[in-house]
């Protein structure tokens, strides 16, 4: 199956029936041997894998859960990277995936822990990751991708080959997706050519995509303290954005507004004088923007309702300043778990 057939093929179906056409010609593929075949797919974007780590914190749902079975991702295909920001570029390698099969993004889990980095909030709180893959389904061919969970521990020390023959035979998908410049096995020794060749000896498809650029020239001290940064869209990038208080750039980043997950179960914490509530900063759940005052912000409360706010940022607290009394009233009453703030492009 060469680039030019496969092209044609993605054209002459609609993107919600490809899936659907694109999996039972995988599978007549499958039978025959054909899976070895490694496509290069020119002019698409992605993000390179950057080493961006999670830090543990709170949520509702308790600690990191176990991964899913192995059955679960058979055939499917997995998109690889580190998906700290689940931003533009990590949406891209998703998009790729649906056009191929059922996408999956293969994360790793307890790589701080045993790297040693230093802890750091997450970008996207652990609680709202679905609400950020179910935003992606208009893109994949009315598919929800889904994460796919393995211990960092279990991996680290597999060179190229070993990693590859993981996914092909323990885990048995039908393909992988990754950037450029993705890297992988023990010590980063693989590359996207090592990728394509390995994928190719175990029988399953490689797509190797080109990276999302950032638009945005401001990159600062970006390039400069990290020799992966080629101008690409990076999680690096959305934390230097964050740490500017620029949510419009965040926002071009993202693909979507800044969510920022509060915990406020414990209703101690919360303290209220009419119109105006403030929590600790212990309260949130993922990375926020730089001390501040921010305006044109959202406040969620629950599903569907949404309170205009304005949001400032202090050293210890975070407070919410609302026009509507009753959305006061209804954030402190018992049955409240969480909270989430929509950031809107202003610039502190």
């Amino acid at each position: 199956m060469d680039i030019n057939k496969f092209y044609k093929f993605s054209l002459l179906y609609p993107t919600h029936e490809y899936n659907s056409v694109a999996r039972e010609k995988n599978k007549k593929m499958e039978s025959k041997n054909h899976w070895s075949v490694a496509i290069k797919i020119e002019g698409s974007s992605t993000d390179v894998a950057e080493e961006t780590p999670f830090e543990h914190v709170p949520t509702e749902d308790g600690p990191e859960p176990p991964s899913e079975r192995s059955s679960s991702i058979a055939g499917g295909i997995v998109a690889l990277g580190k998906f700290d920001a689940l931003h533009v570029g990590h949406r891209e390698l998703a998009i790729q995936a649906a056009k191929i099969g059922v996408p999956f993004l293969l994360a790793f889990v307890g790589m701080a822990e045993i790297l040693g980095w230093e802890p750091r909030a997450p970008i996207v709180a652990k609680c709202d990751r679905k609400r950020v893959l179910s935003s992606w389904a208009p893109h994949c061919g009315n598919v929800i991708p889904k994460e796919f969970l393995v211990e960092f521990s279990k991996v680290r020390y597999l060179t190229p080959q070993q990693f590859v023959e993981k996914l092909a035979k323990e885990l048995r998908v039908n393909g992988v997706v990754a950037g450029q410049n993705y890297r992988f096995g023990y010590r980063a020794a693989g590359d996207a050519t090592d990728l394509v060749q390995l994928c190719k000896e175990y029988g399953i498809g490689a797509y190797i995509i080109n990276p999302v650029m950032d638009k945005n020239q401001d990159s600062g001290d970006i390039n400069s303290s990290n020799s992966k940064e080629q101008g690409q869209v990076s999680s690096t990038r959305v934390r230097h954005a964050l740490s500017k208080g620029d949510m419009k750039y965040v926002s071009e980043l993202l693909g979507r507004h800044h969510r920022l997950m509060l915990m406020v179960k414990n209703k101690e914490k919360i303290s209220s004088d009419r119109k105006r509530l403030s929590a600790p900063r212990s309260c949130l759940l993922n990375l926020p923007p730089k001390e501040g005052n921010y305006s044109n912000c959202s406040l969620l409360i629950g599903d569907k309702n949404e309170v205009p706010c304005r949001i400032i940022i202090d050293r210890t607290d975070i407070h919410l300043e609302l026009n509507d009394l009753a959305a006061s009233t209804h954030i402190t009453s018992p049955g409240l778990e969480l909270l989430g703030i929509d950031f809107g492009e202003s610039m502190v």
